[in-house]
């Protein structure tokens, strides 16, 4: 982009608003072009910085949620086919456009389904039998209390919102150095899953837990590892310094950022550089809401004695003049005196003592606050002027003052106005968060962009109906599940209806006449091979594992010792959410299988379909072990018999009997190739890799 623009464009722009015509009110092309010329390439706002029109503040999620009562039925849906509040909504939507809903899933796909939307993981064998004797009328919604009820629960969901916060437990760029102490705020997001944990209070912790009271040690260490959430960012050390203008711009905007992506559904980092190119949020917005970070800072909270601190430093300080010895000794050796000083000095570095326990946290230190200025686009070389701390304009009175830079708690006040019930954005964005999840989109597509250039819901008010009844009952999660689960909606096949209209009229499955099939994604489906086979390790909480991976991928690191594989086989078994974050070097399996990169915030995950997923699940180290072990597990519980052997793994596997067909061909297989075989192949079906 040029350093200096035609003054024609500021003129037309200036002309405009004269004339009364504020830009972000014309055509979205010439908006854009007035925009991003004048706006960008000279640094000036086309916009007025206090205030906001009546058409900005319109747009439908700023304005206050409906209160919305469920609908009456449509008469040409069934009144019996509506089970749940959800129902209603979406039969109306049926009848709207003449489609007919699918019929209802099997029992063994239903069940199949619900233990992976809420556990990740497939039904035992002694899970199907206990569902098949259960007769009662009530027994689907007590298999649904019992999965809320499994710490696997908590296992499963704390994935989606760490994809959505991009944890990672370490730092990213060149050396992607770790954070020692990182998995306890994954520890910590499982545990408040499994707690039913508020989401109000859940987002406090995270926005502002380095400065709320504690009232014993346990709720202080609770608070301190919640705010680890601020750290979560890449982070480049230039050399080691992290104090540096640009370094402390970036981890500035790191933290701004994800707090509009994860909580708002937002993109707020677009008005960083320049207003924003679509929604009312003005570059001056963006600083002002980097102003309640201001004052926050890295801090190690360490958990050692001061006893235990300092033999930690005086055994590293020896060792590492040892170090420096050596390497003195290395720059005049020769070739063969250098191998073994070589050696030596890796023998020495391996000696160095582990880090001291610690939480990876923040806190506020007011002697080292940073001014915020808004910055000529997005440079920090090019201060403009000094902003205080206000929340997004468009949600406040026109000239709302901003709050003064000493002002107590910053991040508590920034927390209190987001987690209001009130809010028109956070129950909302959650809210959809968990219906994507559950149905494979979202009512609004663009999880993390709830802006004009966002997807608009297609249920607006189902939308605010289940973003009401989320408030109404005191913010609990577990309750949206079991309604939404517990729908018929969520109940239906995931095969079109006999309707050809279906095929036409909802053919992306927007109306939702039918259940969105889905792959497993990397963790479920790596933690149901090791389930299936019977390997799967249950241990919660602690250190994350380091995994085997072959040695050409550690040798690219740069620093490979950091990847030192986890001793123990029984953690090697882990489920997959207990492996380590790591930025710049992920499984090839996890990453053939679109694990994130945990760059960026992740508000849905991909699934797409190439040649090395194939190559992965047939020649991969993984599901040849795995695949070893499932076939020793169907010899020791179905014998010798390929007949009992075959029901046996259709049903581990995937969850039902082989048909007819199915059985012949499995048996006839097992006549010619070896068990293990039979086990890759079951890996291999489209009945395990996919929820139907």
């Amino acid at each position: 982009m040029p350093e200096k623009t035609d003054n024609r464009v500021l003129v037309i722009a200036q002309e405009l608003q004269v004339k009364g015509k504020d830009v972000y009110l014309m055509s979205p092309r010439l908006s854009c072009l007035l925009v991003l010329l004048a706006g960008i390439c000279s640094g000036k706002s086309l916009a007025n910085d206090d205030r906001y029109t009546d058409e900005e503040r319109a747009h439908w999620s700023f304005r206050p949620r409906m209160q919305v009562d469920v609908p009456v039925v449509d008469g040409s849906i069934e009144e019996t086919w509506v089970r749940s509040p959800v129902d209603a909504f979406v039969a109306n939507r049926f009848a709207a456009r003449n489609l007919a809903p699918a019929p209802a899933a099997s029992p063994a796909v239903l069940t199949r389904r619900l233990f992976f939307q809420l556990i990740g993981l497939p039904p035992s064998q002694r899970d199907l039998r206990s569902v098949q004797q259960d007769l009662s009328p009530d027994r689907y919604d007590r298999l649904t209390d019992r999965l809320l009820a499994s710490p696997r629960y908590g296992e499963r969901w704390a994935q989606h919102w760490l994809d959505v916060i991009r944890f990672a437990e370490t730092e990213g760029f060149e050396y992607d150095r770790y954070r020692s102490g990182a998995w306890r705020f994954r520890d910590y997001v499982i545990r408040s899953f499994n707690e039913d944990k508020r989401f109000d209070v859940f987002s406090l912790e995270q926005l502002a837990g380095d400065e709320l009271s504690a009232e014993s040690e346990s709720d202080r260490y609770r608070y301190q590892v919640a705010a680890g959430f601020h750290r979560l960012g890449p982070i480049r050390r230039n050399a080691g310094n992290p104090e540096v203008a640009f370094s402390r711009n970036e981890v500035l905007t790191e933290m701004t950022d994800i707090i509009g992506a994860s909580f708002l559904g937002l993109t707020v980092g677009c008005a960083r550089c320049h207003d924003h190119m679509f929604d009312p949020i003005r570059q001056r917005d963006y600083y002002q809401l980097q102003a309640f970070l201001a004052a926050t800072h890295e801090h190690d909270v360490v958990l050692a004695s001061q006893e235990e601190r300092g033999n930690h430093r005086r055994r590293t300080a020896e060792i590492e003049q040892q170090i420096e010895q050596l390497n003195k000794r290395l720059v005049d050796a020769d070739t063969e005196q250098k191998k073994g000083l070589q050696n030596a000095l890796d023998a020495l570095k391996s000696q160095l003592p582990r880090p001291l326990p610690l939480i990876s946290s923040m806190h506020n230190d007011m002697q080292k606050r940073s001014p915020i200025h808004v910055l000529d686009r997005g440079l920090e070389d090019k201060p403009g002027e000094v902003v205080g701390m206000r929340v997004l304009a468009v949600f406040l009175p026109d000239q709302t003052p901003s709050l003064a830079p000493d002002t107590r708690q910053p991040k508590t006040q920034l927390a209190r106005w987001i987690t209001d019930p009130d809010h028109p954005l956070t129950a909302r964005v959650i809210t959809n968060r968990l219906w994507q999840y559950h149905f494979g989109q979202g009512l609004v597509r663009t999880a993390n962009d709830f802006g004009a250039n966002g997807d608009k819901p297609s249920h607006p008010q189902l939308l605010d109906y289940l973003a009401n009844e989320l408030v109404r009952r005191g913010w609990e999660m577990k309750q949206l599940h079991r309604m939404l689960v517990s729908s018929r909606v969520f109940r239906q096949s995931s095969r079109f209806s006999q309707t050809e209209k279906s095929h036409t009229v909802d053919p992306d499955n927007r109306w939702l006449a039918r259940y969105a099939r889905r792959r497993l994604q990397a963790e479920e489906l790596r933690d149901a091979m090791l389930s299936v086979s019977g390997r799967l390790h249950h241990v919660g909480g602690g250190p994350s594992v380091i995994a085997e991976v072959d040695q050409e991928l550690i040798e690219l690191l740069y620093k490979p010792t950091q990847w030192a594989v986890s001793k123990s086989l029984g953690d090697q078994a882990r489920r997959s959410i207990y492996l380590i974050a790591k930025r710049n070097l992920r499984l090839p399996f996890m990453e053939v299988f679109d694990q994130p990169d945990l760059q960026t915030s992740c508000a849905r995950r991909e699934a797409s379909t190439h040649a090395p997923q194939v190559l992965e699940m047939l020649n991969g180290r993984l599901t040849n072990t795995l695949a070893k072990a499932f076939a020793s597990r169907i010899v020791a519980e179905a014998g010798s018999s390929h007949t009992h052997q075959v029901r046996y793994a259709f049903l581990v596997a995937i969850g039902r009997e082989p048909d007819s067909d199915e059985q012949r061909a499995a048996e006839r297989f097992l006549g010619q190739g070896t068990l293990t075989e039979f086990a890759l192949a079951m890996f291999n079906l489209n009945g395990f890799i996919y929820v139907d």
